[in-house]
């Protein structure tokens, strides 16, 4: 099939099938060799060709099954030469078109270097709150069911494709040494922080998937599929029913999302995956920039220094001279007393000669073992064990108080602000948490805001209410006036752990 990649008119095949996929692009589905020779000016082939070369060429394709030729029997000929011009007629064949597109892609893949995005995860999340409403939808929906689950197909192959890309193009980054250390320390230094940015909020972002296809399975994917399939309007197809094919295909690429967010054999999500993977890197790259640095502080090593004496041996004049350099190279005695100082260094005026100044009294022990002074055994390890204990029911003892917060604060439907009273401090933080989280959401298309806290754990819904009424949160620490919004808090995995009974909206008015 790429056979005429190689070869002494590569570069002319090449361009010929350019040529033809450009003018697909047109719906012109057949070319003349006129036609042919206008498409390859279009498509950057400006040099001189011979029309009995240009025609060897098409039937060389034609022998390797990339062209088709065919006879134009509608056309109207004047002269027999317009018939030999105008009556041969080449189109791609399937094969071809393979060929073309797969070329295509190799140069696309060697021009692009990847990338990590979160803007992707929040893609595939709407789609899926999308797909979640469209399910309510009468049949009418059934085309934008389809153009949902293809979009949402297409930011995953997006995620996947680019996450490939940028994870092979940084492992070729980690194993490549720059010959200019400056361009190549700032690249890691720029990756670095590309790398942190990404991480900030992947857990979050990857945990609003998660939720959001568990929501998306509880309302019904089979379903959702079948609807899909008929807003997707499939041409028949001789031999055979495309439907079962297309259901496949579509099965097929939501086990990938589900391998990716929520794995159904229990395994580690691809998500979390990438999160270490994205950490193993940015402790690679400082290492690697640690190294650079440290190479760029020290303007000499080991190595040079010895080959340049090396040098100064080998240039020596006589053999007096060459005991004289080796006895200033490495005759050298210890210095380890060089820190020591008098006892009261004041006493010493800095102008006054080594030669006359009073000795410094050295230990014994630094000449013999270069210490200044004995080491005894250290002292045992104190015991911890109280001190974890302590810690560990503190930490028990605040998961219950946010379980508690949670259940004061769940609801079993849409309820008013108001409805709340006075609130424990704790209860009101993790509600003011809550509130701010779905007032930075965007609406949805119902115009409800949702937002889940940190660990994905707890989901509010939050709507603006009816009329223009106020409520006044009260705590210990002070009051809170505001909108009274309509909320549902919930717990996202449906469990119902946090669920207590809640005055429904009529009778918080009325209370």
């Amino acid at each position: 099939m790429f056979r005429f990649t190689t070869g002494e008119k590569a570069d002319l095949h090449g361009a010929i099938l350019e040529a033809f996929g450009v003018a697909g692009e047109h719906l012109e589905t057949a070319l003349g060799i006129d036609d042919v020779r206008a498409r390859l000016r279009a498509v950057g082939w400006l040099d001189a060709l011979e029309e009995k070369e240009l025609y060897d060429t098409l039937m060389q394709l034609v022998d390797w099954r990339l062209v088709d030729r065919v006879h134009n029997h509608a056309e109207n000929y004047r002269t027999a030469e317009e018939y030999e011009r105008r009556n041969l007629q080449f189109s791609l064949t399937r094969l071809g078109e393979a060929a073309l597109a797969g070329v295509r892609h190799a140069m696309e893949v060697l021009a692009s270097t990847g990338a990590l995005q979160t803007a992707v995860l929040e893609a595939i999340t709407d789609r899926l709150d999308e797909l979640l409403l469209l399910s309510h939808e009468p049949a009418s929906a059934d085309r934008r069911i389809y153009t949902t689950l293809r979009e949402l197909e297409g930011h995953l192959e997006a995620l996947v494709e680019n996450t490939k890309a940028f994870h092979a193009e940084l492992q070729r980054l980690l194993r490549t040494e720059g010959a200019d250390l400056e361009v190549f320390r700032e690249v890691k230094s720029a990756t670095v922080a590309y790398l942190q940015e990404f991480l900030v909020d992947l857990d979050r972002r990857g945990q609003a998937v998660t939720a959001a296809v568990v929501r998306v399975e509880k309302q019904g994917v089979f379903l959702l599929r079948q609807r899909a399939l008929r807003g997707a309007e499939l041409p028949p197809v001789a031999g055979e029913d495309p439907a079962p094919a297309w259901l496949e295909g579509r099965r097929a690429r939501w086990a990938g999302l589900r391998a990716w967010f929520l794995p159904e054999d229990g395994a580690r999500p691809r998500i979390e995956q990438l999160h270490d993977i994205a950490r193993r890197a940015i402790i690679s790259l400082l290492q690697v920039l640690e190294r650079i640095n440290e190479s760029r502080r020290r303007s000499s090593s080991a190595v040079q220094d010895l080959r340049e004496l090396a040098r100064w041996f080998a240039a020596a004049p006589s053999e007096e001279d060459l005991h004289r350099l080796w006895s200033a190279a490495f005759g050298l005695g210890p210095a380890r007393h060089a820190h020591l100082a008098h006892p009261d260094p004041e006493l010493i005026p800095p102008a006054l000669s080594w030669s006359q100044a009073p000795p410094v009294e050295v230990s014994t022990l630094l000449r013999t073992s270069g210490r200044t002074e004995r080491f005894t055994r250290t002292a045992k390890v104190r015991d911890v064990a109280a001190v974890k204990a302590a810690r560990a029911e503190r930490a028990r003892a605040e998961r219950a108080e946010l379980a508690l917060a949670w259940r004061e604060l769940a609801t079993d439907g849409p309820v008013r602000l108001s409805s709340f009273g006075d609130l424990d401090p704790m209860v009101f933080e993790r509600l003011l948490d809550l509130l701010g989280r779905a007032l930075f959401a965007t609406p949805d298309a119902t115009g409800h805001r949702r937002a889940t806290t940190a660990d994905g754990r707890v989901e509010i819904i939050l709507a603006a209410p009816d009329d223009d009424g106020t409520t006044e949160l009260r705590t210990a620490k002070g009051a809170l006036t505001g909108p009274d919004y309509l909320v549902h808090i919930t717990a996202v995995d449906g469990s119902g752990v946090f669920r207590v009974a809640r005055p429904s909206p009529g009778e918080g008015a009325a209370g």
